[in-house]
């Protein structure tokens, strides 16, 4: 029989005070669209706010983003369901963020860009831009898309007590719409500064979380260490070579590492953020300030898996606890915040889970829409005005809405169909993207006469088709082998990305370099 249409606030459990607390967030979130909204005058105020955010903020709004509901709630399942062998993946975000502060925002602030793909036009050409452009925005809509839908988990058990396919879809578009009201208002303004609020929203619910967590287990600390690392629950370093793990120690070391710098510099939606800064140094600072405090973070979200682990599974408290012991990470967490956790901070818990949630969906609408006026509309229009590429904008932002919400309402069948952990399906859509516009980066700026707009357009068809052709129900019957971890698939298809852009030569020696002026 098809599945009963959702009834709204459906055996929810939370109390009056934590709807004043959501109320207040959204709130806020309002109040700061409208006030930041009075002070766009254009484009420049409205991509890069004027070039004039403090590296500070800039750092957290990075930090929100890079985090995400992926974090918030894929985090905690991830734990849950496994290890901490998930923590490995931030050597190699600490040291691609390096790679990018010192070869790639140089070469960003020198060309004084508005969107990074113009950099592929002053390298290889204009028809270089716009197929990176594209790239960057089918990519974004399958990276955010996949976000959304994991941030609508949270509201979906919220309202309707369950993660039925009906009511997620309900909040996909809820979250959808919410997003749209307050990003349109103050461009990367309202970015950034409702990311600040955001972070700490999120970071406090989640050190409530802990805290309360930590109280409510009726053991001594020693004893839950020692059964968790009995239960092989504190495995942190794989130094295997199993190429099907994601989460090894070489993963680290090579694939996420370039995974980061794929993010970090070729990703218009953080490194738009960093352009606000005024100087390279601020823009260096504020990215590397992130990467370093998300290291503690994630392991903050992960103790919290860890933690509802021994609560609903050793054997002295798991009576205690209502949810079913075998029940799957993501309800038992969704579960222990809407009926465990006390009046109020409950509420701070879903403010946060929104928080996260909205910070990706925020930065993904504003980067889509400032590439398609900057990349695409300006230069089929020529010849406009500030007020009326401020229009576009915001307009096109709206439009960038609606197909992220239908991208999410789509990623509820393919993420189950894939059977991938919500924090690895996050992650592995990126790769479509990340492959080729890593390739086509590097080509730009480490030879001097390789690649061309031809080859930059074969070599993004390349790695996008080289990640398809890994996926696991194409992988196995193509060579006969066991499929490969994600992070691997991304690696192959980005060393096939650069081969393919390199077959070309460049019509001058233009290159934008690492180097300072």
């Amino acid at each position: 029989m098809p599945a009963a249409a959702p009834t709204l606030l459906a055996a929810t459990a939370l109390a009056p005070a934590d709807w004043m607390v959501v109320a207040l967030y959204f709130g806020i979130l309002v109040i700061t669209g409208i006030l930041l909204s009075r002070r766009q005058s254009g484009t420049e105020d409205y991509y890069l706010a004027g070039r004039r955010m403090p590296a500070w903020a800039v750092a957290i709004s990075v930090l929100a983003t890079s985090l995400s509901a992926a974090t918030f709630i894929g985090g905690p399942q991830q734990a849950y369901a496994g290890n901490l062998t998930y923590l490995i993946t931030t050597l190699g975000t600490v040291i691609g963020a390096l790679v990018v502060a010192f070869c790639f925002l140089p070469a960003f602030y020198r060309h004084n860009v508005t969107t990074v793909y113009d950099l592929l036009a002053h390298r290889f050409g204009p028809g270089a831009r716009t197929a990176g452009s594209l790239a960057f925005m089918v990519g974004r809509l399958l990276a955010s898309g996949a976000r959304i839908y994991i941030a609508a988990h949270a509201l979906a058990w919220i309202l309707f007590h369950n993660l039925d396919a009906p009511g997620l879809m309900a909040a996909i578009w809820i979250l959808t719409a919410a997003g749209i009201l307050y990003t349109i208002a103050g461009g990367i303004a309202t970015v950034i500064w409702t990311d600040v609020v955001q972070t700490v929203i999120f970071v406090a619910a989640v050190l409530a979380a802990f805290i309360l967590l930590l109280n409510a287990i009726d053991l001594p600390l020693a004893d839950t260490i020692n059964w968790l690392n009995t239960e092989g629950k504190l495995h942190l370093l794989d130094t295997s070579f199993d190429h099907a793990a994601p989460f090894t120690l070489w993963t680290a070391l090579v694939a996420w590492t370039l995974f980061s710098v794929a993010a970090y510099g070729t990703d218009q939606d953080l490194v738009q953020r960093m352009l606000t800064c005024r100087t390279r140094a601020r823009a260096s600072a504020s990215m590397i300030a992130s990467t370093l405090i998300g290291v503690p973070v994630t392991l903050l979200f992960m103790t919290i898996g860890l933690l509802l682990f021994v609560r609903h599974n050793h054997p002295e408290i798991a009576a205690a606890a209502e949810t079913a012991q075998h029940a799957p990470g993501v309800k038992v967490f969704l579960n222990y915040i809407t009926t465990d956790m006390p009046a109020g901070l409950g509420g701070l818990m879903i403010a946060g889970l929104f928080a996260a949630g909205l910070s990706s969906l925020d930065s993904a609408l504003n980067a889509l829409s400032s590439t398609f006026v900057n990349d695409i509309y300006a230069r089929l229009r020529p010849r406009r005005n500030p007020a009326h590429d401020l229009r576009i904008a915001r307009i096109a932002l709206v439009g960038w809405g609606v197909a992220l919400g239908a991208v999410a309402t789509a990623a509820i069948y393919w993420q189950r169909a894939s059977g991938d952990s919500l924090i690895n399906f996050a992650l592995a859509v990126m790769t479509y993207a990340y492959a080729g516009l890593l390739a086509v980066f590097a080509t730009a700026l480490f030879t001097r006469r390789r690649g061309n707009t031809l080859t930059v357009i074969a070599a993004l068809l390349a790695g996008a088709l080289a990640v398809l052709d890994t996926e696991p129900f194409l992988w196995k019957p193509l060579t006969g082998l066991e499929p490969l971890a994600f992070p691997w698939r991304f690696t192959l298809a980005a060393a096939i990305a650069f081969l393919t852009c390199i077959v070309g030569t460049s019509p001058s020696p233009d290159t934008p370099g690492p180097q300072d002026d």
